[in-house]
């Protein structure tokens, strides 16, 4: 239990590193949008090796219902949160920001974040350890976001001190979802492969909504490489564990 609330702590505290990078790299959107290009090749790998993987597809059809909720509930979730003043999260271009809501850009920085601290604590209470590519795609593209989104609510007029505040609240909900996991492995034992797949659907909800669009938006022809990059470390990083 500790072990997973320290590792979910560790993987979403990225958003702090990011907020440190947005003062040196806040206004070149070409960096961010090639960290992005990384970030988001290093998730697809997660999604691919770690949450729906091939032999899960061919244990069955719920495999593919249960990655199509998880895709649905980010899609209703997130146009909820957009239509409050959240879809300007992960826009840095100038002025684009403006408009949003602080609270909005929070509780979409907790939808992305919270079905991936879930499922890490989850991993760790059935597989007896923690899968290192989950825990370096996790970490990896919380830093993009950190960054972007701190970029974002400083255009959209919230200040630092409370931009702080709000990681930390997030860091500790991350932490909070990966304790769950954890706790109710015991219940989930036979749906594992199901919840994996649930965040699985949510997160490439997520990427194809959002991270994607943005980071080619930033970061122009380039970033399609990075997304390989990430990709590939995130995949020999499960190779090697």
């Amino acid at each position: 239990m500790t072990e997973a609330l320290f590792w979910g702590l560790f993987s979403s505290a990225a958003l702090f590193l990011g907020q440190w990078l947005a003062k040196p790299l806040g206004r070149s959107e070409r960096a961010i949008g090639l960290m992005m290009g990384f970030g988001g090749g290093t998730l697809l790998a997660a999604v691919a090796y770690e949450l729906i993987p091939a032999g899960n597809i061919t244990d069955g059809w719920q495999i593919i219902a249960w990655a199509l909720v998880g895709a649905l509930v980010y899609y209703v979730g997130d146009r909820v949160i957009d239509s409050s003043g959240g879809e300007a999260r992960l826009a840095v271009a100038s002025g684009r920001a403006q408009g949003g809501s602080g609270m909005a850009m929070f509780l979409g920085a907790l939808l992305d974040g919270i079905p991936e601290a879930f499922i890490l604590g989850l991993g760790l209470a059935l597989g007896g350890q923690i899968s290192l590519a989950f825990l370096a795609a996790i970490f990896v593209s919380n830093v993009p976001q950190g960054l972007a989104g701190t970029t974002s609510l400083q255009e959209a007029g919230t200040p630092d001190r409370r931009i702080a505040v709000m990681w930390g609240l997030l860091t500790v909900a991350c932490g909070l979802a990966s304790g769950l996991g954890y706790l109710m492995a015991d219940h989930l034992s036979d749906l594992g492969t199901y919840a994996s797949a649930f965040a699985g659907g949510a997160v490439l909800m997520m990427l194809a909504d959002s991270m994607v669009p943005e980071s080619y938006r930033h970061g122009g022809r380039l970033t399609g490489l990075l997304t390989v990059i990430g990709f590939l470390a995130a995949g020999i990083l499960t190779v090697l564990q």
